[in-house]
């Protein structure tokens, strides 16, 4: 039988407007113009901060002794997790050669960014993991300057556990920005920064868009919007364990698609009736959030067997994808589509939104069918080199002198005959 919905979203995720384009634009062309000056009259009008920008070592210091050693503890554990999957992940990439032919050689060789920027959220959560995520891929992957901008937690500035991560992690620069004046800083290289060659890091709809709209003068990891979490189901999930990952993931925001695909009806049934308690008993903030984003952007898939949940999962392309089913490694053999993958019950998105080691940093609104996720080689350049001796470059030469003729390109053709000419007179 073909699908069918047993809950049907009434609005569609998404992160752009015409009226935030245009608002965020403006700013970004009034930094252009003002620089700091302006910078400083945004951090004063919208996130009430009129103290120093740059965050000096003494505060980095006085930050780190107000957290907790027992906190400490547990973000060292997760940055440990992040660095050392970074660190493999870098390991399997490699520079190479190959001659092709005999005195023609050709190679690829890994060259990390220069300056990075990394936008740590601090408005609805203090995000200490964002920081983790970032700044840790970045170092390992060989960034010279990591700069991190975070906005204000309240008077004091950011929060200290924030503060202290980002030390820990390695951010050089560290800026008291959020919105889009904290995006800017770091790609016009304000404060002391060097200018970013790539900015990183989820952000609400203005960080989002600032990201956007300068993608082309700096590098950035992917257009995001509102995150979004699919769980795949069969009878042998248990409904309470579905019902609480879905609640967990849509307290993320009001529009924070959650989604169930499943073959068991009887599950859906009980997790569709179990969710409304679960969401009463949140914290009032993420109540609201989660409350809306159910509401109007959640959705249940009841299909018929599973190679056509998995066709349904492979149609969304969710940023995070849960799987609660037998037969595990069937799923990982043949779902296609999705940011980062969670096998069995024993594992979860909050483990990778905050500890696992994978990274966070995730596609969204479908885009996992053509990228993944941040990682270290969002922050390394392949780039390509060759070399040949006189004897090699000849057929390359006479392939290369014919195929530009014949598409007209008589200047390249020309190039190719000088060294034939150079090299071979007599021929």
């Amino acid at each position: 039988m073909a699908f069918t919905y047993l809950k049907k979203a009434t609005h569609t995720a998404h992160n752009d407007s015409g009226s935030v384009t245009d608002l965020v634009a403006g700013l970004l062309a009034d930094i252009d113009q003002g620089g700091e000056q302006e910078v400083r009259k945004l951090a004063k009008a919208l996130d009430n901060w009129d103290k120093d920008i740059v965050v000096s070592d003494a505060q980095m210091q006085a930050a780190a002794e107000k957290v907790p050693e027992a906190l400490k503890a547990q973000i060292k554990f997760a940055h440990d997790n992040v660095l050392r999957f970074a660190e493999a992940q870098r390991d399997s990439s490699q520079d190479c050669a190959i001659e092709l032919h005999p005195g023609f050689t050709v190679g690829q060789k890994l060259i990390p960014i220069a300056s990075a920027g990394c936008y740590v959220p601090g408005g609805r959560y203090s995000h200490l993991a964002s920081a983790i995520m970032t700044i840790t891929t970045a170092k390992v992957a060989g960034v010279t300057h990591i700069s991190a901008v975070s906005p204000p937690r309240d008077e004091n500035g950011i929060a200290p556990a924030v503060l202290y991560t980002m030390q820990l992690c390695g951010a050089d620069r560290v800026l008291t920005l959020g919105g889009v004046q904290g995006i800017a800083a770091m790609a016009n290289g304000l404060f002391g920064t060097r200018k970013a060659d790539i900015l990183v890091g989820p952000g609400n709809q203005y960080v989002a868009e600032a990201k956007r709209l300068l993608f082309g003068k700096v590098g950035i990891d992917m257009f995001a919007g509102p995150t979004d979490s699919l769980v795949i189901a069969d009878a042998t999930a248990d409904p309470e364990i579905v019902a609480l990952d879905l609640v967990g993931q849509a307290e993320h925001g009001y529009n924070s698609p959650v989604w169930l695909v499943t073959d068991d009806k009887a599950l859906a049934q009980k997790v569709m009736a179990r969710i409304p308690a679960l969401i009463a008993s949140l914290p009032d903030l993420n109540r609201t959030n989660a409350e809306a984003a159910w509401r109007d952007f959640g959705e249940v898939v009841l299909c018929s067997d599973r190679a056509e949940m998995a066709r349904v999962s492979d149609e969304y392309a969710p940023e995070h994808l849960q799987v609660q089913a037998a037969d595990l490694d069937w799923w990982l053999d043949n779902l296609t589509a999705y940011g980062s993958l969670f096998l069995g019950e024993e594992t979860t998105v909050a483990f990778g939104d905050k500890a696992a080691g994978p990274n966070h940093v995730l596609p969204t609104n479908g885009a996992a069918r053509y990228t993944g996720g941040l990682s270290v080689h969002k922050f390394t350049k392949t780039v390509t080199w060759q070399r040949a001796t006189p004897e090699g470059m000849r057929n390359v030469a006479k392939a290369t002198a014919d195929i530009s003729r014949v598409e007209g390109m008589e200047g390249h053709a020309r190039t190719a005959d000088a060294r034939l000419a150079k090299y071979f007179p007599d021929q």
